[in-house]
């Protein structure tokens, strides 16, 4: 499963490179592929500044975050330059996902229905605190935006061709004080 969202040219995030790692050139990378490594196989990656792609010579994971070379960096100012640079694959070079798996971009935009069909909101972003992915759901009455945990229990339907999911909310949730998007504490 790839990352967090999708871009509004169709691309898919795949990871956002951090700070220099050591003297020679090499960056910290967070990759949102499932398998952390998988994304020194994508090349090029396309960025979010324009005209500029980068190539990945060598990547080891490190704790957490993938250690990478990228073609043409030999030093730490010029590591430094692409800290905060977001990493992007164009969607149609991901291929179709298997029939079990999707890919978390394409849970953005869904629909959240409860089981007897009703509108709940609609998915925004999916997160990750550390733990299970969360879906963060903006509510259709109120426009309030509330985190439902993304477990087959609680999202037991997943119909993204048809481009909603149905929603099992745990007992209370729907009770608790939803969050205020433009709350920037949480």
């Amino acid at each position: 499963m790839a990352g967090p969202g999708k871009s509004a040219d169709n691309r898919i995030l795949m990871g956002r490179i951090g700070a220099a790692h050591g003297i020679g050139g090499e960056v910290r990378i967070t990759s949102y592929t499932e398998d952390p490594l998988a994304i020194a196989g994508y090349d090029p990656l396309q960025t979010d500044r324009a005209g500029l792609v980068v190539s990945i010579t060598r990547a080891r994971l490190s704790k957490n975050v993938v250690i990478a070379a990228i073609k043409g960096v030999a030093d730490r100012n010029g590591a430094e330059r692409l800290n905060g640079v977001s990493l992007y694959v164009p969607r149609e070079q991901l291929g179709k996902a298997d029939e079990d798996e999707f890919y978390h971009a394409d849970l953005i935009g869904l629909e959240v229905q409860l089981v007897d069909g009703t509108p709940l909101g609609t998915v925004t972003a999916v997160t990750n605190f550390g733990s299970d992915d969360l879906l963060d759901v903006r509510l259709a009455a109120g426009g309030k935006s509330v985190y439902l945990p993304f477990t087959r229990a609680v999202v037991p339907e997943l119909h993204i061709e048809k481009g909603y999911l149905v929603a099992v909310p745990p007992a209370g949730w729907l009770d608790e004080t939803p969050r205020d998007p433009q709350d920037t504490d949480d």
